[in-house]
């Protein structure tokens, strides 16, 4: 008990909580753009009559296009300033939610509109960092784990847009999703600061390091898995309800939105079980 006391007087006493909220808010709002196209899936594969090849080759290009983005972004934001390239990021965000609203009218559009998505999908890659430098290392994982939070923007966008949809129809959703993030982006010039603590900067072949190092490979292999499965499983749902069980829009949505919430809101409970007992032993037991 004490430990506990301890441990949220220093998440109280260390940080910048504006800071923090910021980082989770561009983090959910990155991701309500990035599984727009899934959570909106139903209603794309009835336009264009897609075969089931054809919907999980659209699902997944702004999931791959986000984990390919990661990288340089990430390093963007090490040798940038992660506040800076989050703003860069959220502008660049705004351009595939235009193009889906105002143009977007064939396969090959949407298939552009998912690529650059893939921007808001690298938000990891800023957003946490941007949260996690400014508290010591006993904290980092209930910092990450709110921060991280933000994937709540899977139920968000699972929730709202089939609803949406059928009354603004799916290119206005598009439209919709720029208020959000708009307000956001505000949110974000005005409270998030960069860590005074940041790291110096590296010159670029040393990130290459990184590829040597075996228990890297295992954790990407593991992330594969377990993230890779959630935000798959988030955005392919929607359609797979649809199609196997008959149900309507909104409620292929219900359940959807209803399968990712728990994903969402452990992530701090998982961060704090990772500060007490080792990020490795609560993998294993995960």
């Amino acid at each position: 008990m004490r430990g506990d006391r301890l441990r949220i007087r220093g998440f109280v006493n260390y940080g910048h909580t504006p800071t923090l909220v910021s980082a989770f808010l561009y983090f959910d709002v990155s991701f309500i753009a990035w599984v727009l196209v899934g959570a909106l899936g139903v209603f794309i594969a009835q336009d264009f009559g897609l075969s089931a090849t054809g919907k999980g080759f659209l699902v997944a290009v702004p999931i791959l296009a986000g984990a390919l983005l990661r990288v340089p972004i990430g390093i963007a934001a090490d040798r940038s300033g992660a506040k800076r390239v989050g703003v860069v990021g959220m502008v660049l965000t705004a351009l595939p939610l235009v193009l889906g609203w105002l143009d977007a009218r064939s396969v090959g559009g949407l298939i552009l509109v998912g690529i650059l998505l893939g921007v808001a999908g690298a938000s990891f890659a800023v957003a946490l960092p941007l949260a996690s430098r400014w508290y010591p290392p006993r904290l980092q994982g209930l910092v990450m784990g709110i921060a991280g939070a933000g994937n709540s923007g899977t139920v968000i966008a699972a929730f709202f847009a089939p609803r949406l949809a059928e009354r603004v129809g799916r290119h206005g959703v598009f439209g919709l999703a720029l208020i959000p993030l708009v307000a956001t982006l505000l949110v974000y010039v005005l409270l998030a600061r960069e860590s005074p603590e940041r790291l110096p900067v590296r010159p670029l072949a040393a990130y290459f390091n990184a590829l040597k190092s075996t228990d890297a490979w295992w954790f990407n292999l593991f992330y594969m898995f377990t993230f890779g499965g959630f935000v798959g499983l988030a955005s392919y749902l929607p359609i797979s309800f649809h199609d196997q069980y008959a149900l309507s829009r909104a409620m292929a949505g219900n359940l959807t939105a209803l399968c990712v919430l728990l994903g969402s809101f452990l992530r701090p409970v998982g961060g704090a079980l990772a500060d007490r007992f080792g990020g490795l032993r609560v993998d294993e037991a995960a």
